[in-house]
């Protein structure tokens, strides 16, 4: 999958932020969540990202599954779950975001989130715990944790993502919460628009800069892991870091950070989670 043509985004300034430790909740299913799965040639993971999702306990769930035409087994094992995805959708596309955005403009739900085709949730109540904590704090935007995992086995843990509190101060340092664990009102995506299809790799980043840090809108931290994330995705392929850190530099220019101490930052972040990750006992 190739990058798509450049379009432009804007967005505004921002802060609000609660951080919470959901616990169970008496709470009834009252918001529709969107999940959308972007696929290209995963035939060995795309089984364990579905049934994550279909394990869900939370019962207002529309799963949408676009698929970018792969070439191997993928579209079949999608459709052994036709009856239980709510929309399926196999075509060339420019790209990762092309795919995501694709997506977004299908949803119905209240809420979107993202689950990517090598990635599974951390248990099965991680969708009504998100939406326990976005009614309990009238929050926007809900993002929580989550843990980097051996691609070949997933109950090794290489990387633990803490994503801790929000603070735009800490953004302009390299913080950013992990976007797969970020959910976010369809309101907010009408206002603020989709993923910029001009980044091959940092498009995630520029769009959680544009929401966290340039709107106003109401974040709630919940200190949970929603997600295993194994190693070796778009983002985190070491083949992809010269490219990726470029368009990180271009982005934090874009948004009126210093480019290379924010790009710095975020790197020397990122150490002591491979650290903590030899010590984390679940």
């Amino acid at each position: 999958m190739q990058a798509a043509k450049k379009k432009s985004f804007k967005g505004n300034v921002s802060n609000g932020l609660s951080p919470i430790e959901s616990g169970k909740s008496k709470i009834r299913d009252k918001m529709k969540v969107s999940i959308i799965t972007t696929c290209y040639n995963r035939e060995a993971t795309i089984r364990d990202c579905i049934e994550s999702v279909l394990a869900q306990d939370y019962s207002d769930i529309e799963y949408i599954v676009v698929d970018g035409a792969s070439k191997d087994g993928s579209l079949s094992i999608i459709k052994e779950y036709e009856g239980r995805i709510a929309k399926i959708v196999s075509e060339p596309d420019g790209g990762m975001y092309e795919a995501i955005n694709k997506g977004i403009r299908m949803a119905t739900g209240d809420v979107i989130g993202l689950l990517h085709s090598d990635d599974f949730y951390y248990k099965s109540d991680r969708i009504r715990l998100v939406v326990e904590a976005m009614q309990q704090e009238d929050a926007d935007i809900v993002y929580g944790n989550g843990l980097f995992v051996n691609k070949e086995n997933p109950d090794s843990i290489v990387r633990k993502w803490m994503s801790g509190s929000f603070s735009k101060l800490k953004m302009r340092f390299g913080w950013l919460p992990l976007h797969p664990t970020v959910y976010i009102k369809r309101s907010c995506i009408n206002r603020c628009g989709l993923y910029d299809e001009s980044y091959r790799i940092a498009a995630d980043s520029d769009f959680l800069v544009r929401y966290f840090y340039k709107e106003n809108f109401k974040i709630t931290y919940l200190k949970k892991y929603i997600v295993r994330m194994r190693m070796g995705g778009l983002s985190t392929d070491p083949k992809k870091m010269v490219l990726k850190w470029k368009e990180d530099i271009r982005l934090y220019r874009n948004h009126g950070f210093f480019p290379r101490v924010t790009l710095a930052c975020k790197v020397l972040s990122k150490v002591p989670q491979f650290v903590e990750a030899k010590f984390l006992q679940l």
